[in-house]
């Protein structure tokens, strides 16, 4: 029983509904989803429910075939509704009624008014909503009763109507009617309906076998008579026996051969590397039935030219070549409906032979292959093509995890052996990586891949938005998350719809199926034919399921890898330096490209340091993903907080070492908490410091790949560090070399991944680095995009991390410095001294609190420190003050009481100062302040 949107006694309440559908208001509460989906239809096809324009054509007729299996089905139908007041509609696959049966005459004197009679058009697209014309349309049983009929005239009638397949191709061939009026219909009428369309099938599974059998009786004859396709004597030594392998290559050939009736002859290459020429001839049973009988002729070894359409001349007489083993295959199959091959027939022999099997040699007893009905060989080559199709696109679609390209392969799969025009139509929000919401009617979607066949028009841009309306095909599908298909798109329709929307010009076909992965609908897929005649069936409907079903979740995969690449790629880009800080040392320029496969831990910092210092640093982190990059962000935050501290590069290493060995074991988490996470922290590490003022520069490195120093001149050297073990093993220390830079020198800092990968072995990208950093006075930024150019691939395999620094000097004028005794009396020199030198350099400005500085960190180094005192003053950036002495005790800032009598000076500096603190020498100690120049 079919479950109503409304109570049955009621069925005019459809009315408002009707009315409210026709202004556009929604309706979908009160109408069953069929008779929705099927207004829509109507609407999008500009029907007309008050003005009908219905088509008449006399004297139609169904095929002989399909009334021999219908008739005893018809009248035992029509005879069993005698007093029910029902009628029996039989249409053709276009909807065009041929016979209608039963009922009394008031009925048919209303169907005939309805124009519901012989000759007259029910498809859908012309008389709306009906048991013919929906049935065709949904491709599937369906009931429609009263006010559920989209036209006027239809309304006083209930109807139930079915389609009628071709058992063995699946292709509709007509539709199946019971009507009455309104208040005797009975939802049992789709039951009648649906049992008498399968038992008209089951007749014409019987014809067909029946066909089958006289053919392969004729075949059977043919061989038996004089003069027909004798047996062969048996070839010595059994070189002429085929194997099963054989035999499928050349079942599957001899199918294409009887589904081409313009072919006559094909050669076939075997596994064991014979080869055999396919010869198609007609046969004819004794009732007239027609097939093809397909002989092969399996030669001892290959050839080296292929077979040409006219067959080769008999192989009789003596000059035939005895050792030559040939074998008969033939294969009985009913031709093609389209008439008798048209390929040429081959010339006449001097000798006529005296039968087939003279034509194509000497072999053993024929063999038969296969025997079918009309139109079995195409059909067993469609199938197998669509086998190919879905193979194919199991290995071509999703070999990126990239959106767009995805969708593009997925059109190159389908065109044009399975569609002329592929359109592919995804939201923003997939495109994205993010998760869309609903999809349908007025989604405004963007046409991301297009392809079309030779002959086919190309009618879209990629990268148009797309709004379909209610009423397309598109968007029922993406309502109704299932496929649409629309056998006829060249209807007269209401409105046009936009240009990106409209079907490409002489389209006949159209399927549209949603992209629906892990329940979710991320788009959807249109298909037209074109060029190709036959229209798309209900076989064809699966095969584009299948392939948008796997197309989708290759579409899905690739949208989770943007997304989470996207993040990754966002919290690696927040947790590196987003500029350049200001610092005077050298000229820096930096990159960053991620990885292929995703963001890895590689980093790089460049970090101001006291004394008009930097940092340089470069680092990698072991593995790709979100757990190095979290990494990566700690052990730089790590750096920078060291940095602070001016530690040196030993000792700044080591504690980094420290810190990878506490987070390789969980960090004093719970055991169980370490356990389930079994990834293993590892780094390595370079770490320079250039002081401008001695151009003196410090390294050392934890694993990492060396440095390279490009002089003013062009040379190159890569400095020969000792490697350190990489962080996280702990136990050993590092060591730091020292060197003096020339002005103008470039300090080159890399990751492993720009000089080795897969392919190339580490030595062969240092040669190459060297090769293309040996070019004097380029810019640093030149230098990164010289390196990047001739060292990376397009999409690497391993990130990269670059930074190239050109040192500079602090010149004899921008820097001051005194020595000065253990002596309180020094502190008045040191002022005017340094008063002295502002003047000179300009910055009067800042001469009272830079005295007032000077006196106090003198004074402290004098009365608490020991050794000789050096005061020195740096014009870079800032005015920078240092006092050095000997002893390794720092000061501290403290709050004084009101009772103390001292305690007060470094509060007095740090509030006069932008920033101060204290770096510890070999020597002893450097306390430093900086002032902002005015």
């Amino acid at each position: 029983m079919i479950r109503l949107s409304v109570s049955w006694d009621d069925i005019g309440g459809l009315v408002d509904a009707h009315e409210r559908f026709l202004s556009g208001a929604p309706v979908e509460a009160d109408v069953r989803g069929p008779v929705l989906e099927s207004w829509k239809r109507c609407r999008f096809s500009g029907v007309r429910p008050h003005q009908p324009l219905i088509p008449y054509t006399p004297d139609l007729a169904m095929d002989d075939r399909f009334l021999r299996a219908a008739d005893p089905v018809l009248r035992e139908l029509a005879a069993s509704l005698t007093d029910v007041g029902m009628t029996i509609a039989l249409c053709d696959a276009h909807g065009r009624m041929t016979r209608r049966l039963g009922g009394d005459r008031r009925l048919r004197d209303r169907l005939d008014r309805a124009w519901f009679a012989p000759g007259y058009d029910a498809s859908e697209t012309v008389a709306g909503t009906n048991g013919i014309g929906t049935a065709l349309a949904e491709r599937s049983p369906v009931y429609v009763a009263g006010r559920e009929h989209f036209a006027d005239w239809l309304q006083p009638f209930a109807c139930a109507g079915a389609p009628v397949r071709d058992p063995l191709s699946g292709r509709i061939e007509a539709a199946l009617d019971l009507t009455c009026l309104r208040d005797r219909g009975d939802p049992v009428m789709l039951r009648l309906v649906r049992a008498a369309a399968q038992h008209i099938e089951s007749r014409l599974l019987e014809q067909a076998t029946q066909r089958e059998r006289a053919l392969l009786a004729a075949y059977r004859r043919a061989g038996a008579q004089p003069g027909g396709w004798p047996g062969q004597p048996e070839v010595p030594g059994g070189e002429g026996r085929l194997s099963r392998l054989d035999l499928a290559v050349l079942r599957e050939r001899a199918e294409e051969l009887i589904a081409s009736p313009h072919r006559t002859l094909d050669d076939v290459t075997l596994p064991d590397g014979r080869v055999a020429a396919l010869l198609r001839r007609p046969v004819q049973g004794p009732s007239g039935e027609t097939g093809v009988a397909v002989e092969a002729r399996v030669l001892g070894g290959p050839r080296a030219t292929t077979l040409d359409v006219t067959p080769p001349p008999p192989l009789v007489g003596p000059t035939a070549e005895p050792a030559r083993a040939a074998v008969v295959v033939r294969a009985v199959v009913p031709p093609l409906p389209a008439g008798p091959p048209e390929a040429p027939e081959p010339p006449e022999p001097s000798e006529p032979p005296e039968n087939v099997a003279d034509r194509v040699g000497a072999g053993d007893d024929g063999r038969l292959v296969l025997v079918g009905e009309p139109c079995v060989g195409r059909l067993a080559v469609l199938a197998r093509r669509r086998l190919e199709l879905l193979h194919e696109a199991g290995g071509r679609i999703g070999t990126t995890l990239d959106v767009t390209r995805t969708a593009e392969e997925l059109t190159e799969v389908a065109v044009p052996r399975f569609a002329d025009v592929v359109t592919v139509d995804l939201p923003d929000t997939v495109l994205r990586g993010e998760e869309p919401g609903p999809l349908g009617a007025g989604t405004r979607l963007r046409r991301v891949a297009v392809a079309a066949g030779g002959e086919a028009p190309h009618p879209y841009g990629v990268g148009e938005q797309v709004v379909y309306e209610a009423a397309a095909p598109q968007a029922r599908s993406l309502e109704g998350t299932h496929a649409v298909l629309e056998p006829g798109t060249g209807g007269r329709t209401g409105r046009e719809p936009p240009p990106a929307c409209a079907p490409p010009a002489g389209a006949h076909s159209l399927i549209a199926v949603p992209l629906s992965a892990r329940g979710v609908i991320l788009g959807v897929v249109s298909l037209y034919r074109c060029a190709q005649p036959a229209p798309f069936e209900d076989d064809d409907l699966s095969l584009a399921e299948e392939l948008a079903g796997r197309a989708a979740i290759c579409v899905d995969n690739a949208r989770r890898y943007t997304r989470e690449h996207h993040i990754s790629l966002a919290l690696q880009r927040s947790l590196l330096p987003k500029g350049r800080p200001e610092q005077s040392a050298v000229e820096a320029a930096c990159r960053y490209l991620p990885a292929r496969a995703g963001v890895g831990g590689d980093w790089f910092d460049v970090i101001p340091l006291s004394g008009a210092r930097v940092a340089l640093v470069v680092g990698d982190v072991v593995g790709h993903g979100l757990y190095a990059t979290a990494t990566m962000g700690r052990l730089r935050t790590a750096v920078q907080n060291f940095c602070s501290l001016d530690l040196p590069p030993e000792d700044l290493l080591t504690h980094l070492d420290d810190l990878v060995g506490q987070l390789d074991q969980g960090d004093g988490w719970a055991a169980g908490s370490a356990a389930e996470e079994p990834w293993i922290v590892g780094a390595t590490c370079l770490y320079a410091v250039y002081d401008p003022v001695s151009r003196r520069c410090c390294l050392t490195r934890a694993g990492h790949v060396p440095p390279a120093i490009v002089g003013p001149d062009g040379t190159v050297e890569l400095l020969d560090l000792p490697s350190g073990p990489p962080l996280g093993l702990g136990g050993v220390p590092f060591e730091t070399v020292e060197l003096e830079l020339a002005e103008g020198s470039q300090l080159v800092l890399y990751t492993d991944g720009l000089v080795e990968d897969r392919v190339h072995d580490i030595d062969v990208g240092l040669r190459r680095l060297r090769e293309v950093l040996a070019v004097p006075g380029r810019a640093p930024e030149d230098t990164c995009e010289a390196v990047l150019d001739a060292l990376l691939p397009v999409r690497p395999s391993d990130d990269v991390a670059l930074v190239v620094a050109r040192t500079r000097a602090l010149g004899p004028e921008q820097v001051a410095q005194w020595e000065l005794p253990c002596d309180p009396a020094v502190v008045s020199r040191s002022r005017a001294a340094v008063i002295r030198q502002l003047a000179v350099w300009g910055l009067d400005d800042l001469a009272f609190t830079t005295e007032l500085v000077v006196s106090e960190l003198v004074t402290n180094a004098i009365r608490h420190a020991t050794g000789p005192v050096q005061l020195r003053l740096l014009r870079d950036r800032a005015l920078i003050c240092e006092v050095a002495d000997g002893s390794s005790t720092a000061p501290r800032l403290r709050r004084a009481r009101t009772e103390d009598e001292g305690g007060r000076g470094l509060f007095l500096v740090a509030r006069l100062t932008e920033r101060w603190g204290t770096r510890y020498t070999a020597d002893g100690k450097v306390i430093w302040t900086e002032q902002r120049l005015p």
